[in-house]
């Protein structure tokens, strides 16, 4: 089992790990409904991407159809 020589100082710890923070992401505007979304990844308001509609919402579903 490994062990250390001397004690790591909380200054040398703490320099290590200077590059170890988290970023904030930076967000995009949806061109099809203008809301705020992640870079690369479907509009949680509208559905689309790249200029598709992926996930129907549910407004578009017409309940009375499927059920029959």
């Amino acid at each position: 089992m490994a062990v250390q020589q001397n004690k790591v100082s909380k200054s040398r710890r703490n320099k290590r790990r200077a590059h170890d923070a988290l970023v904030a992401v930076n967000p995009n505007e949806c061109p099809e409904c203008g809301e705020l979304k992640r870079p690369h990844h479907v509009c949680p308001s509208c559905g689309h991407y790249d200029g598709e509609e992926i996930i129907v919402s549910d407004d578009e579903i017409d309940l009375d159809e499927d059920a029959a």
